[in-house]
């Protein structure tokens, strides 16, 4: 290399060093100034572009005795920007708690979609005199928007409806029915209250249906509402009690006059809870559910039943009757292709496999391996170019939505991410999310790649972080790093601060007693829960737990489902089908959650194979803990031979 070369390369290293330590020294300035102003504490932070977000946290804190004008003008001189929203979503609250319509009034956007707050508005209007044809009209679309339970801020609105005889019966049936259908009782007698008498009885009678099925129904009026409310009460019976629902449906049918639709509801879900368990009755009540009720969902639980029975041949009936783009996923193409061949159709199978290995999902690569082929990838890698990229980084959202998420404000940082993105255009949302990359918000690939060949940005889609930990703590434990990578990925999309609703955290989504508990076998020190945000510590215990998940269960698929569903349901799947397949038993997984997660985290492997090293363990071998077989290479099916 010339003298002349390394010293420019020695240039922009320096370069880049000074900017990530002025890019830390900004971001601890920014979090220190919202803490001062969370606190109350004045405060000062010179061109910084997420200053308007201080700013915000000291309004926020006296939101209540905040003046109007102030208000006002921090609204005015950010009209248009994200934080305006935020502010105004809070200063509104602040308004209806004081009761202040006229402010209320002033500060409305027609934007702002949360119900509550748009039924607050409804009420500022009432308030201040200002109920007429739009009026009524509003508040009606509201009152009929859903059979949901809606918020307290509406009750008043639709109480002034009662009492201008604006809720009228029909409308007052017509949330009954949407009530019905989103098996929701309480709201069905509370849209009962103002009918007449005789349909008020009625309604409550149709709501206590909803609740337990009564004897009282077959002598309900045989019409098109008795019929509904009956299918929908006797269905969500039936999720609970399949048997009994499917007992209850003949007389009542009969005495209804029951059409088709509706005799399909209550079957619909009478199968469906009989076939997620495989109870006996499974393929039974499956054959009496109508063709016209059968969605996508039923038809792969009409075939998993099958499969869940080793019986080919229904399998492959089974997978007939779906429509074509399900038959044609790679999923069930690999399955048609496995029943075929079980059947003795060893030609068919062969052409199906061939199609399934076209796509780069786990039943494509199955389909890879059947056939000895390379795996299907066709990456698009990125051509923008620095320029394009340097005006998306300095557009002004994406400033403070970046600044915003290093210091761990991820909402705000959100609200600032979409209102860039709503100015973009295809090839700058995609810059952003490689941007967003750069700052380690790895997430932004998976929720914002989804247009016309974005699946296969795959760089972009399978982030590499704390890459020299994964590879240390893989080979301590005896894991395939590209498994640990691929967990990570489908955890938590190296986000470290994760946090599932069950209270897993970190990178590896460990719960706290898992935690602890690996960290006493280890004889790590163990510093609570909140340690499993550090990203090395998750990557510890949960390579660990890997480890002793495939040294109980000896293949690696189900290591897999017993770190997502836990050992009770895995022990289950096992005992009832102890000697299937794995690509059969994976499959017959009861939990969609974890059946999904299985198959994603093998074909993620892959992918993190390709991104780390170029070629891949074949997934086949993979899924079972075979060592020691041929990496495979990756292929275009276009420029395969």
């Amino acid at each position: 290399m010339s003298k002349d070369r390394l010293s420019i390369l020695l240039a922009a290293a320096c370069l880049l060093s000074a900017a990530g330590v002025h890019a830390q020294s900004q971001d601890a300035q920014l979090r220190a100034a919202i803490a001062a102003a969370e606190r109350g504490q004045p405060t000062q932070l010179q061109d910084h572009p997420a200053q308007v977000w201080v700013e915000f946290a000291a309004l926020r804190r006296n939101l209540d005795t905040l003046p109007a004008t102030q208000a006002r003008a921090f609204l005015s001189r950010n009209e248009g920007r994200a934080v305006a929203g935020v502010f105004r979503e809070a200063w509104l609250r602040s308004l209806l708690r004081k009761q202040d319509w006229a402010g209320y009034r002033a500060a409305w956007s027609p934007d702002i979609r949360a119900v509550a707050l748009r039924c607050a508005e409804l009420e500022a209007r009432l308030r201040t005199g200002a109920v007429d044809a739009t009026w009524t009209s509003d508040a009606q679309a509201i009152w009929r928007s859903s059979g949901k339970s809606l918020p307290n801020e509406c009750n008043a609105p639709f109480a002034t409806l009662a009492e201008r005889g604006e809720l009228t019966p029909e409308l007052r049936w017509e949330r009954i029915e949407l009530a019905a259908v989103e098996w929701e009782p309480a709201v069905m007698r509370a849209a009962a209250r103002g009918l007449p008498a005789q349909q008020l009885a009625q309604a409550n009678d149709y709501a206590a249906f909803l609740d337990a099925p009564h004897a009282r129904a077959p002598s309900w009026p045989k019409t098109a509402r008795s019929r509904l409310i009956a299918s929908h009460g006797l269905a969500k019976f039936a999720k609970s009690d399949p048997l009994a629902g499917e007992a209850r449906l003949a007389p009542l049918a009969e005495a209804l006059g029951f059409t088709e639709e509706d005799r399909g509801r209550v079957l619909y879900q009478a199968a469906l809870w009989t076939v997620a368990s495989y109870l006996p009755d499974s393929a039974r009540l499956l054959n009496l559910v109508p063709d016209s009720a059968y969605d996508e969902r039923l038809h792969e639980w009409r075939a998993r039943e099958a499969l869940s029975r080793s019986d080919w041949r229904a399998a492959l009936a089974a997978i007939g009757k779906m429509g074509t783009t399900q038959r044609n996923s790679s999923r069930w193409t690999w399955f048609e292709a496995r029943t075929r061949e079980l059947t003795g159709d060893a030609a068919g199978a062969q052409a199906l496999y061939a199609r399934a290995a076209r796509d780069p999902d786990f039943h494509g690569f199955l389909a890879a391996d059947k056939l000895g082929q390379p795996y299907a990838l066709c990456p698009w890698m990125p051509d923008w170019n620095a320029t394009q990229k340097t005006a998306v980084a300095n557009d002004p959202a994406m400033q403070r939505a970046m600044a915003l998420y290093r210091i761990e404000r991820a909402d705000w940082a959100l609200r600032e991410w979409n209102e860039a993105l709503s100015r973009f255009d295809d090839a700058q949302r995609r810059i952003a999310v490689e941007i967003a990359q750069d700052n380690q918000w790895f997430d932004r690939a998976v929720f914002n790649l989804r247009g016309e060949g974005e699946t296969r940005l795959y760089t972009l889609r399978f982030p590499i972080h704390h890459e020299g930990i994964i590879q240390r703590e893989a080979k301590k434990n005896g894991i395939d790093p590209a498994w640990v990578a691929a967990e990570i990925r489908a955890e938590s999309t190296f986000n470290p601060r994760a946090r599932s609703p069950a209270d897993a955290r970190g990178l590896m989504q460990v719960m706290p007693n898992t935690g602890a508990a690996v960290a006493r076998r280890l004889g790590m020190a163990w510093s609570g829960p909140d340690s499993l945000y550090d990203p090395e510590t998750s990557i510890i215990l949960g390579t660990a737990y890997l480890r002793e998940k495939e040294d109980m269960y000896a293949h690696p698929y189900i290591a897999i489902a017993a770190y997502n569903a836990g050992p009770t349901p895995t022990s289950r799947w096992l005992s009832q089908r102890p000697a299937m397949d794995p690509d059969f038993w994976i499959e017959t997984i009861s939990y969609r959650e974890t059946r999904e997660y299985v198959a994603r985290i093998l074909a993620f492997s892959v992918l993190y194979d390709w991104r780390m090293y170029g070629v891949a363990v074949p997934v086949t071998d993979r899924m079972r803990g075979i060592e020691g077989t041929a990496r495979k290479k990756f292929a275009c099916p276009a420029n395969t031979g």
